[in-house]
């Protein structure tokens, strides 16, 4: 006789949806029985340019030693990592893509009676980590799209033991500034940590975003998480890392599971770290991209949400399914985030201008169809 499984789930699981990625190119061309070389995708924040020519190569020659279990300490990407980031090497913890960082804290510091703090149209992890492990979640109305970061401190409470923020934030690429984060950072209460979530930060230039790194030392409830997803373009490898201090990080890596980060992810890592010239480049890329998607909307008389990120939300002002579905049929994967709370935009990826240009065509097209 079975059970019924999702009853027996715990309350939190039970009430969650799974993650859905982006929608994948072979799937969208057996869907429609299509070229998959025909197809553009701008759906989930990919590096346009491909992997960096030197994180290739050093995956290359990491392929001899497939039969041997990774340095579980990744002592050689931490110590780039600490050199790099201005911190010691105890104060390093490498993830799995910087959503294993999200849920470790989950792990550690969230439970049932507990609660963690975000904002409203923030990232689908926070959520997902935080009923997982049966603790409340606390979503607080975004401003402007953005986090409302004066109503996130007032909903701390005595059970709050996290709060995650991001900057800029997916999927709107809303951003706060140095004096915001500073602000925040003094009012929250020494005993609640902050999860600054930074995966898009390499693509800011100057001092357009605060550097997390630059509070670090100021606020010891303070965890920055990073990935080399984006702007260093490993999204496959899934490899990201937090900067915390060496008491956090201490406790992350007790609840961190052996080898969770592999060989061929650590020495990519290594070598995208130094190649300076792919990181300008990625840069320069979703700069021209974003300044050329922005033109467009301007000419179809579409509004969007400034980002800082290397996407963009884009408002059609009617429900967007239909127009998403339209574009897949075009041969376009964008992506809808209804679930956001978000039903009349698309989030747009940044990618190569002819890309660009394909999925700008496609949606005058679908527009047009009423």
């Amino acid at each position: 006789m079975s059970g019924d499984f999702l009853a027996l789930a715990q309350p939190g699981v039970q009430q969650l949806s799974p993650y859905v990625p982006g929608k994948p190119v072979d799937e969208l061309a057996r869907e429609l029985d299509i070229d998959p070389a025909s197809i553009v995708k701008l759906a989930s924040n990919e590096n346009p340019l491909g992997a960096s020519p030197k994180a290739l190569a050093a995956i290359r020659e990491a392929l001899a030693e497939l039969t041997r279990y990774p340095d579980g300490n990744g002592f050689a990407l931490k110590t780039l990592l600490a050199e790099q980031c201005r911190v010691e090497l105890n104060q390093v913890t490498l993830g799995n893509g910087s959503n294993d960082i999200l849920e470790l804290v989950a792990r550690a510091y969230l439970a049932p009676g507990l609660n963690a703090v975000f904002s409203e149209h923030a990232f689908a992890v926070y959520p997902i980590v935080t009923q997982a492990v049966g603790a409340d979640a606390r979503v607080i109305p975004a401003k402007d799209w953005g986090h409302d970061l004066s109503a996130m401190l007032e909903a701390i409470d005595s059970n709050t033991r996290v709060v995650f923020i991001a900057n800029p934030n997916n999927p709107t690429g809303t951003w706060f500034s140095a004096e915001a984060l500073d602000e925040f950072l003094q009012d929250v209460p020494a005993r609640v940590l902050v999860v600054l979530d930074e995966a898009y930060i390499e693509y800011a230039e100057g001092s357009e975003l605060p550097d997390g790194l630059d509070f670090l030392a100021a606020y010891p409830n303070l965890l920055v998480s990073r990935t080399f997803s984006k702007a260093y373009g490993l999204a496959a490898l899934r490899v990201g890392y937090g900067l915390s201090t060496a008491v956090v990080a201490d406790v992350l890596n007790r609840v961190r599971q052996p080898f969770n980060v592999n060989s061929l992810a650590l020495a990519a890592a290594c070598a995208a770290l130094r190649d300076d010239e792919y990181l300008a480049e990625s840069r320069r890329l979703n700069e021209s991209g974003m300044q050329q998607l922005e033109l467009g909307f301007r000419e179809l008389g579409l509004g969007w949400i400034p980002s800082k990120g290397n996407f963009i939300c884009v408002d059609l002002g009617q429900e967007a399914a239909p127009i998403f579905q339209g574009l897949l049929r075009e041969g376009v994967i964008v992506r809808p985030v209804a679930n956001y709370g978000m039903p009349n935009h698309l989030r747009i990826t940044i990618g190569l201008p002819a890309e660009n240009n394909r999925f700008l065509q496609a949606l005058a097209k679908v527009l047009a169809r009423g």
